[in-house]
């Protein structure tokens, strides 16, 4: 969910105001959680990367509303977005709705009194397991589900003809069903052509790790990490089958940008919201395409929550927006709009998701195959309030093992002592 106008902005909030969409700062400069519905009202929202949420759309919502005025205010990335929020939050100065990421939303529930509740009358809007992972011990769901990220595989045409590899995104599935599968076709790909098969490594640690149901931490949140043969595991198979075969170590250097339009790797794991990226970053290449299928079946990676701090100053009238922003109707849009597949089951039966093709990637039938990969997506890791920390890492212990700077063995015990002070 990044694009290039996003990524390219200072470090920190990057404030967007265009059009109808008004400058402010963090909050908002009138109202209170009980002000006059009808007066003036300055509503902000805080996302990251790219939600979807063009002008455009939040200005339909100023035109249902002549005494809203919405700022956008958009952070450059979600460890901005992450450190901003839990400086702020109980102390004043986040927006009236915040973002939130998957991978630290479970940080985010052990403070989840200083946020106001979804309406009831909302629950059921979302899938299951989306609901679950933002409801309190209270009961009390306390994140608006925007976007999920089933997984698929991008990979180019071109590149996948010059190494003698299918083509047709039906046959280029079946090169993929299992992580043997990908993991040989991509040594004979580096062999046979002596560039990269896969973008980076860290995406296949992502996959792996989101097909567990536990990794880091046991569902009564006590530390399983270090001991959890999984997460060993998951390790191991990174290092020794995705590093050989990847361009990168990890994902969102400039160098990885670049990378998509130059050809200098072939494939990648692609959750919706990364169609956008790719087209975004390589506009004139006209050979990505996508496979409906993923290693192991299914995997979800990513997707976002809006949230509203409890201290706000608009509490009702956020609620009221992000109600708006999270129903099947406008999250289809937003999904038209940057590839923020909906976490709302209501829109897997709208023609508009179901009929959508995305004509950059050839006139791949990107609603269905969504749709289609969501269904594929049979465990959804638990995720404790260290996960984020946990993740990150593992990343860099694989990031160490790429650059040569450690073995295996010794970069996974440089993890093991970090992490033990978690």
């Amino acid at each position: 969910m990044i694009t290039p106008a996003t990524r390219r902005a200072a470090i920190g909030v990057a404030v967007l105001a265009t059009g109808a969409l008004a400058l402010s700062a963090c909050g908002s400069d009138g109202g209170g959680a009980n002000a006059d519905p009808d007066g003036p009202i300055e509503l902000s929202v805080a996302t990251f990367n790219d939600f979807g949420y063009t002008d455009e759309l939040l200005a339909e919502y100023e035109a249902e509303h002549d005494n809203i005025t919405i700022v956008h205010n958009k952070a450059a990335t979600t460890d901005d977005a992450r450190a901003n929020y839990f400086q702020k939050l109980g102390s004043g100065g986040l927006s009236d709705i915040e973002a939130v990421e998957i991978d630290w939303l479970p940080e985010l529930m052990e403070y989840a009194d200083l946020l106001a509740p979804v309406p009831d009358d909302l629950k059921g809007r979302w899938l299951d397991w989306k609901e679950e992972a933002a409801t309190d011990a209270e009961g009390n769901l306390v994140g608006y589900g925007t976007d999920i990220g089933p997984e698929s595989v991008c990979y180019r045409q071109d590149l996948f003809a010059e190494a003698g590899l299918p083509t047709d995104p039906e046959e280029v599935a079946g090169l993929f069903t299992t992580w043997d599968d990908l993991f040989s076709v991509g040594q004979d790909y580096v062999d046979s052509t002596g560039k990269p098969f896969l973008d980076s490594a860290s995406s296949v640690l992502q996959a792996l790790i989101n097909q567990q149901e536990k990794t880091f931490e046991d569902t009564d949140n006590s530390v399983i990490a270090t001991e959890n043969p999984a997460v060993r595991e998951v390790f191991d198979t990174t290092v020794e089958k995705a590093n050989p075969i990847s361009a990168y170590p990890d994902q969102w250097s400039e160098d990885w940008y670049a990378a998509m339009a130059n050809g200098e790797f072939a494939a990648m794991m692609c959750p919706p919201w990364m169609f956008g990226i790719i087209q975004g970053e390589a506009p004139d290449v006209d050979d990505w395409q996508i496979a409906n299928v993923f290693p192991g079946g299914g995997g979800n990676w990513g997707g976002s929550y809006l949230t509203v701090p409890a201290d706000g100053d608009n509490v009702e009238a956020a609620q009221e927006f992000a109600d708006w922003l999270t129903s099947p109707e406008t999250q289809i849009k937003a999904f038209k709009n940057a590839g923020t597949f909906p976490s709302q089951p209501d829109t897997y039966e709208s023609e508009e998701l179901t009929g959508f093709t995305n004509e950059y990637f050839g006139g791949a039938p990107a609603g269905q195959i969504g749709i289609e990969r969501a269904e594929a997506v049979e465990i959804e890791p638990y995720k404790g309030p260290k996960y984020f920390q946990f993740r990150d890492a593992l990343t860099s212990a694989v990031t160490r093992v790429f650059n040569e700077t450690e073995t295996a063995d010794a970069s996974w015990d440089s993890w093991v002592n970090e992490v033990s002070s978690f």
